[in-house]
């Protein structure tokens, strides 16, 4: 089974890599920047000059891309060449309207699609042990459960096209609003003299306790914004949550309130940077 990944970005890179370094058949990648190709050439990929090149050459096909407009733009150019027995994994975080789209489109060519959002960090992606959250049909989800595997260890079903998809931004949405608890009680604490390592010790002491602030109060306490995630993608998640809940009538003052931090984030230029820099939001840096 020939397997092809397009979006070698901070964590697609890890992802095929991990496919490229597992597989025992041919893995065909592409990405719009020819050293992102050329490094996992290298790990023995075979590099592609466009993505319907690699849709020509697979059983099964996977994305990795940053927004709504991206998946658009690589599912328009592959469509024509998708034919029955093929399997189209979208695995970037985007609409899910736009996803179940795509979907459609996709399958109407005989081929079957199913959006494989991810959670967790890039050391996650590196070592493989990712959360995939699944949308698509069982008997999909089942055939390409052993290729998930490949990149990630907690992966789940949870319903038709789309709704992997909602878990995701309902996933990130959850985040911002722990993020934003954490950069605001953290900035009073070091307000009174408490730093930050201590601040999350004790914090890991009681119910507050969260994954969040376990794998982010290092970099926190050194300033370090670094890009695992950045602003501009989390952002976009948020968003994205906001409409959705608009268009199911669900109130969210809460994420409403996350939303107006990573707008000011933006604003502060901070876009590119790791998004646990909207603690400088808070700090009114």
């Amino acid at each position: 089974m020939k397997i092809g990944f397009v979006g070698l970005g901070i964590m697609g890179e890890s992802m095929s890599e991990n496919i490229v370094k597992k597989h025992d058949d041919k893995v065909y990648v592409y990405d719009h920047h020819q050293e992102k190709i050329d490094k996992l050439a290298a790990l023995g990929a075979i590099p592609c000059e466009s993505s319907r090149e690699v849709a020509e050459n697979v059983d099964v096909f996977i994305s990795m891309v940053p927004r709504s407009e991206h998946s658009r733009a690589v599912y328009d150019e592959i469509i024509p060449v998708l034919k029955p027995g093929m399997t189209c994994i979208d695995m970037s975080t985007i609409d899910p309207k736009v996803s179940v789209e795509i979907s459609e489109k996709v399958k109407a060519t005989g081929s079957e699609f199913i959006d494989a959002p991810v959670v967790k960090s890039k050391a996650a992606a590196i070592a493989g042990t990712l959360g995939i959250y699944v949308g698509g049909s069982a008997a999909a989800f089942e055939a390409m459960r052993p290729i998930l595997s490949y990149m990630g260890e907690n992966i789940i079903r949870l319903g038709e096209n789309g709704k992997g998809l909602v878990m995701k931004i309902c996933h990130n949405a959850l985040v911002s609003q722990i993020q934003n608890g954490v950069n605001e009680t953290s900035t009073l604490a070091a307000a009174n003299g408490i730093d930050m390592l201590t601040y999350a010790k004790a914090i890991s002491y009681g119910g507050a306790g969260n994954w969040y602030l376990d794998s982010k109060k290092d970099a926190l306490a050194k300033e370090d914004y670094t890009t695992a995630f950045s602003v501009q993608n989390e952002h976009k998640d948020v968003h994205i949550c906001l409409k959705l809940a608009e268009e199911c009538g669900v109130k969210m003052p809460g994420e409403e309130n996350a939303a107006r931090v990573y707008d000011k984030a933006l604003e502060m230029g901070l876009g590119k940077e790791d998004f646990c820099a909207t603690i400088k939001v808070v700090r009114g840096e």
